[in-house]
């Protein structure tokens, strides 16, 4: 996030990864599903291109082994749109899947993958119910707990004495997984949460409510495990009303910075978790980067060096 404070939780950057001693010329086929049309789109599209980089450079090394990749649209949805685009990959021949990108969709998903023994490795969907008791699905991201913690502990570290609210979203299983960490790390740490307000996705256009409530109970710092769809309302409407709190994001708000019509001066200060940074200057990182923009003209996110890592991962696997 450009002119943002940006937390690095972890670089797992996988690159260049050493190949497997020898194939026998195998090509499989590599599946993924996520959103790509919706509100959530730029975390499938990042994977994606992600995933075709990494594609093209595996095939491109000829030492017997190829990917065939496709890729599906799941809207990130939970219920029959996830199912429809896993069986949909299946029916084209998906030997192992990478995917999918989000986290409900992910739970849905892995629950038939179990039973058909399908191998699944999630970029980033960071869920525990996603990988809990199956022994097919793996996860690249770190976790929701992992999220929740590490915020907690960074409060606790830099931010002792603020008064913190909490904005999150019950009815998805990836907001709702940070906050409860979150909650109760904080409350171990001595971190004051003197506010928390939730919002659904039917509710997502409108948080005058929370912000007030929030501004009232003297809230300095407000937490936001969110999506950046709806971070991006919260930052405009705060703005509006005139209270300025410092606001602290996790994974799912990098991309804010798309969002049609945002003013993306008020990003500005936004404290991001993220486990990888297009700034940083080591080779690996920076000709990703590059290759990147030359092919889709922009900044890769967490999300493409996610998809990037898991055809790696899998093809040394």
């Amino acid at each position: 996030m450009k002119k943002a404070l940006v937390l690095i939780l972890a670089l797992a950057m996988v690159f260049a990864l050493a190949a497997p001693a020898a194939f026998a010329d195998e090509t499989f086929k590599l599946g993924s599903s996520g959103p790509l049309t919706g509100g959530a789109a730029i975390y499938g599209i990042s994977v994606m291109n992600g995933i075709q980089i990494a594609v093209d450079e595996i095939n491109a090394m000829n030492d017997g082994f190829k990917f065939e990749f496709m890729s599906q649209d799941d809207e990130a949805d939970s219920g029959d749109k996830a199912i429809n685009a896993y069986n949909a990959l299946m029916d084209w021949g998906m030997q192992v899947m990478a995917g999918t990108v989000t986290s409900g969709s992910g739970i849905t998903v892995a629950a038939q993958a179990y039973d058909e023994r399908t191998f699944m490795l999630t970029p980033s969907g960071s869920s525990v119910d996603l990988i809990a008791d199956k022994d097919n699905a793996f996860q690249v991201c770190f976790t929701d707990p992992n999220q929740g913690i590490a915020s907690a502990d960074y409060f606790a570290d830099h931010f002792a004495d603020a008064k913190v609210a909490v904005i999150y979203r019950n009815d998805d299983a990836y907001s709702q997984g940070i906050r409860d960490t979150f909650v109760k790390e904080a409350a171990d740490k001595g971190v004051a949460v003197v506010y928390e307000g939730t919002f659904t996705d039917a509710t997502s256009t409108d948080f005058n409510v929370q912000l007030t409530a929030a501004q009232a109970a003297g809230a300095d710092l407000i937490f936001l495990p969110i999506y950046y769809t709806p971070a991006s309302v919260i930052l405009q409407q705060a703005s509006q009303m005139g209270y300025a709190p410092k606001f602290f994001g996790v994974d799912g708000m990098d991309g804010i910075l798309t969002v049609e019509g945002f003013d993306t001066k008020l990003a500005e200060g936004v404290f991001l978790l993220t486990p990888f940074s297009a700034d940083a200057d080591d080779a690996r990182t920076q000709a990703f980067v590059a290759e990147y923009q030359k092919r889709f003209g922009e900044t890769p996110n967490q999300f493409a060096a996610d998809g990037y890592d898991a055809a790696y991962i899998l093809k040394t696997s």
